[in-house]
């Protein structure tokens, strides 16, 4: 396996990314979701000034909120954070449980992203159970999205991801390989097999999603072992998310254990027992004050860019 270089091997920097407004949360369960484009907008470039090196991308129908992959809605927001921050771009590959693979793929086509998001395996993936806890929904269509994830499966076979990263990697993409179970690790090294992953790689691992590993703090040790068992840490930059009351904890033992954090309204909607996150950026300084306060440097968008092996903001296609 080829090795990366000396300045991302020896960096202790902590990246931060951003998951601004995903496709699992509705708008009832937070009136601080952000939906429109203004908003995607606007959360985004507050979090990447907050000191979010990496800003994690859906879109939403600005009518509803429900999630689109519509190139044109993407665009109305996406240039304009480009323009504003020097944030590296994360463009999802996954959208939704509800897209077809050509659905995905059709604005990260066009913008030629430095980094998108690649699930890496299909799973059960849901959170059905919420429902129940919801009584007042915002818009009709919500109440079916969220109890239908019982019966849904998000798709991602190894053809369609060899695909994605064929087609992405051709146009220098790399990807957040995104990781909900040790199986997907197991995935991920066959196409390290293939020659279609080189180093360095940013493995994301997903703890809490009902349908994925759960949210144990011994299952992080688990993915971290296997990790390094099948690609040697040097090979690779190890971040987490944590769903839901499970975020701040598991990703503040993550910056522990040598990896980075991913925060944000997509992955968890608050910022403490009981209380709503009313933006991503608060979810950002919380976590930055939480890691600076333990002695940790956070990683600047330049600083992420040379230890991922990013081709540059300069190269995508706007």
């Amino acid at each position: 396996m080829s090795k990366v270089s000396n300045s991302s091997k020896s960096s202790r920097k902590v990246i931060i990314s951003c998951a601004v407004t995903g496709a699992t949360h509705v708008p009832s369960m937070s009136a601080y979701l952000p939906i429109t484009p203004a908003q995607i907008r606007d959360q985004a470039i507050e979090a990447a000034e907050a000191g979010a090196a990496i800003i994690h991308l859906h879109a939403r129908n600005p009518d509803d909120g429900r999630p689109t992959p519509d190139p044109e809605v993407f665009g109305q927001f996406v240039p304009a954070i480009v323009k504003a921050t020097d944030a590296v771009i994360n463009i999802t590959t996954g959208g939704s449980t509800r897209m077809t693979l050509a659905e995905r793929l059709a604005y990260p086509r066009l913008l030629q992203p430095e980094m998108c998001s690649l699930n890496m395996g299909s799973m059960n993936f849901s959170i059905h159970p919420v429902a129940a806890k919801i009584t007042d929904w915002a818009h009709d269509w919500e109440k079916d999205y969220v109890e239908g994830m019982e019966d849904m499966v998000f798709k991602n076979t190894f053809s369609d991801i060899k695909k994605i990263m064929l087609e992405l990697g051709a146009q220098g993409t790399r990807f957040e390989f995104e990781c909900y179970d040790v199986s997907h690790l197991y995935n991920l090294a066959h196409f390290v097999e293939q020659g279609l992953v080189k180093a360095p790689f940013f493995i994301q691992a997903a703890f809490g999603i009902l349908g994925g590993i759960g949210a144990d703090p011994e299952n992080m040790t688990v993915m971290r072992a296997t990790a390094d068992r099948l690609f040697g840490r040097e090979n690779y930059h190890f971040s987490v998310l944590g769903a839901g009351r499970h975020q701040l904890s598991l990703v503040t033992m993550a910056a522990i254990m040598g990896g980075n954090v991913r925060v944000g309204l997509e992955d968890s909607v608050y910022i403490a027992k009981g209380v709503k996150a009313e933006s991503n950026a608060q979810q950002v300084r919380k976590i930055r004050h939480i890691l600076e306060e333990l002695s940790f440097e956070i990683a600047t968008p330049a600083e992420a860019r040379e230890m991922l092996g990013l081709k540059g903001g300069d190269r995508i296609s706007l």
